[in-house]
């Protein structure tokens, strides 16, 4: 989002609060009249739950459905829960089918019930096909708006039929072509069909190179895709080639968003679907978990801490200087985990290269470590004016940034074959790892030189 975007929307949140504070309900739903829905949506995620409820309310029906669709889960969930069945069903009726799909979830079985009474027989069809498919893969964010044709006619025809349609789907940059069993052969670019006489077959303008892509594909994988090819729309198969839909260029920046948000959220264990105005017991219980996990990995850390109680009590600079040690370790693994955490996610780093990015790793942490072992020790004398406490915080600070860049990189590959994301559990685990080798080569040696 841009800086001059940023700070409208701050300044259209600032009028909103100011007319909600005063209770101008009536005068805080008017400055939404205007607003794209997407910029609604938003800014009812950044209004306290009592306030947005009463906003929600004065919203026309005919708006609320394109609304609902770009709300996070939470804040979707409260306002649908707030909403008789007549009301879902009148906001919810016009929306796109893969929008449709993706509120569907979780709305009340009274509703959905209701609301596939209002679909005809093939829009119905069209529903059950797409929530057939995981959310989070191709077939859970195409829709169902195609244009197709056979490869048997030409250009006039084509075109002859695009103007009976009156209204083609949005982000429409090319037809499918299909054959008797609606299996995908290709595509033509609406340009070609323009720049092309009336009678030239279709079947030598036929794009072949673009693949289509299959049903159970991951969405990460899509959204790269987009990025590669630079597509605007793709053609989405199931297991027996046959076309059952495409994917649009709004439906993978939502996906690249989702990711981008995922991965800070997941940082600090915090669920990126959560309304930041939740209610504080359910906040609360959400982020304890993370806390309690966290809590052990702190035990386990003062458990190697204690194995050098001596030590400890035999020089309290040593106290003093831990925590350098440790921070040191925790930053420059974190760098080399989100590193490697984004390139697993985004395709570039695969088992394949994995030894050669580690051995990359391995060698920043060392010459990091030599070049802040210098700095450090340096620091150290001139504080403690003790050579040998200089040597052995120097000689930590290189372990455990070797160790640190090592388990960064390794860390996000084994925690992917285990079916675990990296984005949520490699922190945690990673500064105890940094931790544990920082103060165990910090006070081992510190306890046998000093």
């Amino acid at each position: 989002m841009s800086e001059v975007e940023n700070t409208s929307f701050e300044a259209c949140l600032q009028k909103l609060m100011t007319s909600l504070e005063a209770s101008l309900y009536e005068e805080a739903t008017a400055q939404l009249a205007n607003l794209h829905s997407a910029e609604i949506a938003r800014l009812l995620e950044g209004v306290p739950p009592k306030d947005r409820t009463q906003l929600w309310s004065n919203i026309d029906a005919s708006t609320q459905g394109d609304i609902l669709k770009d709300l996070s889960e939470d804040v979707q969930s409260q306002l649908l829960s707030e909403m008789d069945v007549e009301a879902i069903v009148k906001a919810t009726e016009g929306l796109d089918m893969d929008d449709l799909a993706d509120i569907v979830p979780d709305l009340p079985e009274s509703a959905l019930h209701n609301l596939l009474l209002t679909l005809d027989h093939k829009h119905r069809d069209h529903l059950k096909r797409v929530l057939s498919y995981p959310e989070d893969s191709a077939g859970g964010l195409m829709n169902i708006d195609i244009i197709t044709v056979r490869d048997d006619v030409n250009v006039r025809t084509v075109i002859r039929y695009l103007r009976l349609l009156k209204e083609m789907p949005i982000d429409t940059d090319q037809v499918f072509v299909v054959d008797r069993s609606y299996k995908y052969l290709g595509s033509i670019h609406i340009s070609t069909l323009l720049t092309n006489e009336a009678e030239q077959n279709i079947n030598p303008l036929i794009n072949k190179t673009l693949k289509p892509i299959p049903a159970d594909t991951p969405e990460n994988e899509v959204a790269n895709l987009f990025e590669q090819r630079d597509l605007i729309s793709a053609p989405v198969i199931d297991e027996n080639n046959q076309l059952i839909g495409r994917i649009t260029i709004d439906d993978v920046v939502d996906v690249i968003r989702d990711e981008a948000e995922h991965s800070v959220m997941s940082m600090a264990g915090l669920d990126e679907e959560e309304d930041v105005f939740a209610p504080v017991m359910q906040s609360s219980k959400r982020r304890s978990v993370w806390l309690g996990v966290n809590l052990v990995t702190v035990f386990i850390a003062v458990f190697f801490i204690g194995l050098f109680e001596a030590t400890l009590q035999e020089k309290i600079a040593l106290a003093i200087l831990m925590p350098v040690v440790a921070s040191m370790g925790g930053i420059a693994g974190t760098q080399t985990l989100i590193l490697v955490t984004r390139g697993i996610a985004t395709g570039r780093v695969t088992t394949s290269n994995l030894k050669v990015l580690m051995n990359k790793e391995v060698a920043i942490g060392f010459l990091n470590g030599v070049v802040w072992a210098l700095v450090i020790g340096l620091a150290t004398y001139a504080w403690f004016e003790d050579m040998t406490l200089s040597f052995v915080i120097a000689s930590a600070i290189i372990v455990n940034l070797i160790f640190a860049a090592f388990s960064g990189a390794l860390l996000p590959s084994l925690l992917t074959k285990l079916k675990i994301d990296p984005a949520l559990a490699g922190g945690v685990i990673l500064t105890t790892i940094t931790d544990v080798i920082g103060f165990v080569a910090f006070l081992g040696l510190a306890s046998l030189v000093i």
